[in-house]
């Protein structure tokens, strides 16, 4: 096995090896996404690696195999990789109200791309550290940061009223002392002016009880209907 992994020369047996390894650790860090209910997961990592190493194994075959491109280079495939796949990287971010979600999914798509190229160049010892690292840093880090700074769900907070006058003071103050924070604020009135809207995105502590939230707003005068929408 050891002579097998330490092999340079590129052939069936070290492309079965070289792929499996990447699969393998690519499969790591997207279990860990897919657990966070990222859109890109535990597949979308794994088909990123080993389409990474493949190619670079390609990088590598073409100019051990023909005679014309011995003298050829090696890393422009790989080259190519890192330029393109920030592309793919970009489809995972999204802005909603003042907040961008997605950055970290972008993060380890990037590096999960790095790991499928030496994973292919045979760079066995850096794919694995560098796994390592990655889910060092999306699973204890993580609870560090959710420690130091709580972590909060963003959500869309419509509140109905069935008048023009909408309480927007009642509101703000009921929002500040629950220590949600608003990203953004839409009013809207409908064509008979007999009622009004208040579409928020806000910040909302994971602690925070939605129940009292919603109790607390029922209380306010000419509330007719209050919807808290899904986490984004």
């Amino acid at each position: 096995m050891n002579d097998l992994l330490a092999q340079t020369m590129i052939d069936d047996k070290i492309i079965l090896v070289r792929l499996i390894l990447s699969l393998t650790l690519s499969s790591l860090i997207g279990l860990e996404r897919e657990s966070r209910r990222q859109h890109a997961g535990f597949r979308t990592h794994i088909l990123i690696s080993i389409g990474s190493t493949i190619l670079m194994l390609l990088s590598i075959y073409i100019p051990q195999t023909f005679q014309n491109f011995q003298n050829g280079d090696p890393g422009r495939i790989a080259a190519q990789v890192v330029s393109g796949i920030g592309f793919l990287g970009a489809g995972a971010i999204f802005k909603l109200g003042s907040n961008v979600r997605g950055l970290t999914t972008a993060a380890t798509i990037w590096t999960v791309a790095a790991i499928g190229l030496a994973v292919g160049a045979g760079m066995y010892s850096g794919a694995v550290i560098c796994t390592a690292l990655i889910l060092f840093v999306l699973i204890i880090l993580d609870r560090v940061e959710n420690r130091f700074f709580p972590d909060m769900h963003l959500k869309i907070l419509e509140i109905d009223f069935n008048t023009e006058k909408i309480e927007t003071e009642a509101v703000f103050d009921l929002i500040v002392k629950a220590n949600i924070n608003i990203q953004s604020v839409n009013i809207s009135h409908s064509l008979d002016a007999r009622s009004s809207q208040m579409k928020l995105y806000v910040n909302i502590p994971v602690k925070y009880s939605l129940q009292e939230l919603y109790h607390q707003l029922s209380k306010i005068e000419k509330v007719s209907g209050i919807r808290i929408g899904q986490d984004y």
